[in-house]
């Protein structure tokens, strides 16, 4: 069997329907075959678009890996791009004597993106840019692992759908937990029955973003604060306006993002969607609490599980028999039982993944679509949209999944895009 990867541009070049899918050779890591290192000619040649928090936390993971290597490097924040570049040069060094072309930094994604030997990319940019460098992307030829939450509205992600499915992309969304076996036997334990019929779905997630003002201040030298509020409204420079914190930040601005509720519901609606078999589906109805912004906002969908956000350690299934809990390193069953015998073979198996950056770079090799594909994280995403319209709106929204439309509410409706400074746009 010949070991030489092939690429991603490559195999598109050669390929014709799916019959061309099997004639492409499996490839063996240089682990397995005791020569440690992978060679060139099986890494998988990588950009990275965003090294802030998460971006670092990726390059970090991908610097560990010897089946890829970064080429190139992209931040408007020159500091933290620099940094980020003499990481990966220190990283790889010197090979047999020989020192390695070093990595590239651009201010610019377009220029990494106008790169001809990098297969994939991995972006990890604040929310409102997501859309715009992913589509980017796709046309550029490369496979994509796209941090979550997906999109920053409900019609850039399903444009990012419709990008990814027509230039044949390998699209990661980044909702890591359908990667973790726990999350994965929750959910073959509730779609399998063993807590019943499902009723209830309860999910503990934080706030929407909100209307922020922030006072001017000077832009910090080495941020390219133009590029970096890119599509969205211009604002004067404030640094709690572009930070990366959790406490505050660019998540709880609404031009950037859609608070807690898309951070970590991108993560918790996605489980909950998938324990209920709702993937590419939807609820018809989100009713917030009378008290705007306070829990207990419900979903209702069409079979009649009823969804809401409240009390619980992540994601909590409700049956007519028992109970699920669960979350990061945490597993709780009601019965206690329940959670002790492994998925039976005549119950239901969901993807079982082996890491979600690792599950992604077969599927970039085997052209099949990953755990958490474009479209999953497209469904997921829209849940946690559709909660921030009717909270922001504090009225019921009606929603018909399979339109995709809002029914019967214009205002509403409007919330299901944003428009964008110009020059910026979806690049379709």
């Amino acid at each position: 069997m010949s070991t030489q990867r092939v690429s991603r541009r490559g195999f598109l070049k050669s390929a014709v329907g799916v019959a061309a899918v099997a004639a492409v050779p499996t490839i063996v890591p240089a682990r397995a075959l005791g020569r440690g290192a992978a060679p060139p000619s099986e890494q998988l040649a990588l950009g990275m678009i965003g090294v802030g928090n998460q971006g670092t936390n990726h390059l970090n993971h991908f610097l560990g890996r010897d089946d890829a290597r970064i080429l190139a490097i992209c931040d408007v924040d020159a500091k933290k791009l620099d940094a980020a570049c003499k990481k990966v040069d220190e990283k790889y060094g010197v090979v047999k004597g020989k020192r390695q072309a070093g990595c590239t930094g651009y201010n610019e994604f377009e220029k990494l993106l106008a790169r001809d030997d990098i297969d994939a990319v991995v972006i990890a940019v604040p929310d409102h840019w997501h859309a715009i460098v992913a589509i980017a992307a796709c046309r550029a030829g490369k496979d994509v692992y796209c941090e979550k939450p997906l999109s920053l509205t409900i019609r850039e992600a399903e444009e990012m759908v419709r990008a990814a499915r027509r230039h044949g992309t390998v699209f990661q969304t980044g909702s890591q937990q359908r990667s973790a076996s726990n999350f994965r036997f929750a959910c073959e334990m509730v779609r399998s029955g063993r807590i019943g019929k499902l009723e209830r779905v309860i999910v503990n997630i934080g706030d929407p973003s909100t209307e922020k003002c922030f006072p001017a201040e000077p832009v910090r030298e080495g941020l390219d604060w133009d590029r970096w509020l890119g599509p969205a409204p211009w604002a004067p420079y404030n640094a709690e306006r572009c930070s990366g914190s959790y406490s505050g930040g660019w998540r709880r601005v609404r031009d950037y993002s859609g608070g807690m509720t898309t951070d970590w519901g991108a993560h918790h609606y996605d489980i909950a969607q998938w324990g209920m078999g709702m993937d590419g589906n939807g609820p018809v109805e989100i009713v917030p609490p009378p008290e705007q912004y306070a829990k207990g906002i419900k979903f209702i969908y069409a079979n009649g599980v009823v969804m809401e956000r409240g009390e619980c350690n992540g994601v909590m299934f409700v049956g007519t028999k028992g109970k699920v809990e669960v979350n990061r390193g945490h597993l709780r069953t009601w019965p206690e039982e329940l959670k002790d015998e492994p998925t039976r073979p005549d119950e239901v198996h969901l993807y079982r993944s082996p890491g979600h950056h690792t599950d992604w770079m077969r599927c970039v090799r085997s052209r099949r679509r990953p755990i958490c594909d474009v479209a999953i994280g497209a469904s997921s995403v829209t849940v946690c949209h559709l909660s921030n319209i009717a909270y922001w709106l504090n009225r019921p929204i009606k929603w018909d999944p399979a339109k995709r439309e809002i029914i019967g509410d214009e205002e509403a409706s409007r919330w299901l895009d944003r428009p964008k400074r110009a020059p910026w746009r979806l690049y379709l």
